[in-house]
Formats: structure tokens, C-alpha cells, sequence
């Protein structure tokens, strides 16, 4: 009889839990929507002040030609990203896309002598990447590569500085675009690293070494391929956020509490102020937030 007692309280408990989260995830992704709909709107207006950009600059030389083309292409990308963002992360990407290539009109303007126009947000991994702060030629597989702080005859490419295929690469001008296969096929040569220190050792805007970058890691220490954020959290599982508690994510910062596990919000654990409710604790006995039994 005992048995039967104690089974018929857990069942009601894991029907009450299952209630609370069901209630709970729906909260959550009403949240999340909210949240994508928010970064789908910023990202929207940096897509559209670059199209405008793209449509109405053409280059007058080789160095803006190019840097308008890559604009161009940057337009193209982030386009074909904000329409398939169904996270906010893949929208937050689109907006990035965009950011480059505005700094390649900015880049391109410049190059003709124009206002280059208001500063722009940073890009992810950035100002980690470096500049390239002093012309310099090298001599790399049997040719000749520059790096320069203007536009020129010999360095029409432009690259705004940031992270490609998980390395850094220093904002400058350049003879040939050194990044684009990788770019292209996510993949670096293996003499990437050479032609790095030859290009870049002891240049002052540039504080890594060619070992650096080839691990990813850009300036100050830090890992550029990160792109931080909280957009995460943990999806809650048997013993965290599912059976014993846990977070139930964070999605964006702000969306609140404690996903609720069976022992922590869920069966044993929680207060009903952050946590789900649990089933001794603001659950089934008790708790903050009132349980079946409440001490």
C-alpha cells in the first residue's frame, strides 16, 4: 500500500513537471522568435545601407574597382544569409557579412580620394587580427608579395582584418589577396605560416607570431574564431536541467530562471522565484514556491 502511495505521488509529480516545463520551453521560444525578429531587423538595416552603397559607387581605378567588387560580393552573401536566418546567431553572421563589406566601400572611397564616410562597429576577431602598419615586400615561392598601409599600383587588394578560415588576417593593402583560397575552400596552405612571418615579424600593428596564427590565435592571446555572446546555455538533461536540475539556456541573457530538473526545479529542487518548481523543494513538498507538501 505504501508502494502504491509512493508511486501514485511521483506519478502525479512527473505529470506536474512535465506540465511546468512544457509551459516553460513554449515561454522560451516564444522568447527566442522575439529575440531572432530583433536581430533580424539589425541586420536588415546594415544589408540595405550596403546595398545602397553597392548600387551607387562604381571604382575609378584598380584598387577601388576591386574593393567595390568585394563589396559587391559581401552584398550577394549577406542577402542570401538573412534570408535563410532562422537563429539569431545566423542573423547576427548576416550583419557581420554586411559590416565587411561596408568597410570595403569605406576602403574604396578612400582609395578615390572621398569621405570614407562614419566609422563602423568592429567585426568579430577584428581588432585581435591587426593592421598592417608599415609597407613590406617579401619574396614567397619565388614571387614577389607587398603589404602596404594605402592603396596602389602594386597593392590594390583590400582586407578590412578579421578571421578567415579560423585565422587572422592584419586589415591592409596587399599585392595579391594571399586569404582567397582559403576563403574560398576553408583550408590554408601549408606555407601559410612562412609567408606570415616573412610578411608580418616585428610589425607593430600585428602582435602574433606566425605560430600564432597558425593556431588561431590573434592579438592579446585570445582566440579569434570565438565569437563569444550568450547565446547558448545548457538544453537540460537527466541530471542537469532535466532529472537534477539545471540551466534551461540563456538565449540572449534574458530569458530567465532555471529550466527545472527533477531534483533542482524538477523533483527535488528549485524556488519558485528563478527556478521551475521542484518536487520537494517549490515542487511536490515544498519549497519557496509552494510544493504538494509544503514545510
Amino acid at each position: 500500500m505504501e508502494f502504491l502511495l509512493i508511486a501514485a505521488v511521483i506519478a502525479v509529480a512527473v505529470a506536474v513537471i512535465s506540465r511546468s516545463q512544457n509551459k516553460g520551453q513554449t515561454q522560451l521560444q516564444a522568447h527566442q522568435n522575439r529575440h531572432l525578429e530583433d536581430y533580424r531587423a539589425e541586420a536588415t538595416r546594415w544589408v540595405e545601407r550596403l546595398g545602397a552603397q553597392v548600387f551607387n559607387i562604381d571604382g575609378i581605378d584598380d584598387a577601388s574597382k576591386q574593393a567595390m567588387a568585394d563589396a559587391s560580393e559581401r552584398y550577394t552573401a549577406a542577402v542570401t544569409e538573412l534570408e535563410r536566418a532562422s537563429t539569431p546567431v545566423q542573423a547576427q553572421l548576416a550583419k557581420d557579412t554586411a559590416l565587411e563589406g561596408l568597410y570595403y566601400v569605406r576602403a574604396a572611397r578612400e582609395a578615390m580620394g572621398m569621405d570614407p564616410g562614419p566609422e563602423l562597429p568592429e567585426t568579430p576577431g577584428q581588432s585581435r587580427a591587426g593592421r598592417v602598419t608599415e609597407d613590406r615586400t617579401v619574396e614567397v615561392d619565388g614571387r614577389e608579395m607587398k603589404a602596404a598601409t594605402e592603396p596602389g599600383d602594386d597593392t590594390p587588394h583590400y582586407y578590412p582584418g578579421g578571421v578567415v578560415a579560423g585565422r587572422p588576417v592584419p586589415a591592409g593593402w596587399y599585392s595579391e589577396p594571399w586569404w582567397a583560397s582559403a576563403l574560398v575552400s576553408g583550408m590554408w596552405m601549408m606555407s601559410s605560416m612562412m609567408m606570415f612571418n616573412m610578411m608580418f615579424a616585428g610589425m607593430s600593428g600585428v602582435g602574433y607570431s606566425g605560430e600564432d596564427f597558425a593556431s588561431g590565435i590573434g592579438e592579446g592571446g585570445a582566440d579569434v574564431g570565438d565569437m563569444g555572446g550568450d547565446m547558448g546555455g545548457d538544453d537540460g538533461g537527466f541530471f542537469d536541467g532535466g532529472l537534477f536540475g539545471g540551466d534551461g539556456g540563456d538565449a540572449g541573457g534574458d530569458a530567465g530562471g532555471d529550466g527545472g530538473g527533477f531534483f533542482d526545479g524538477g523533483l527535488f529542487g528549485g524556488d519558485g522565484g528563478g527556478d521551475g518548481g521542484g518536487f520537494f523543494d517549490g515542487g511536490l513538498f515544498g519549497g519557496d514556491g509552494g510544493g504538494l507538501f509544503d514545510f
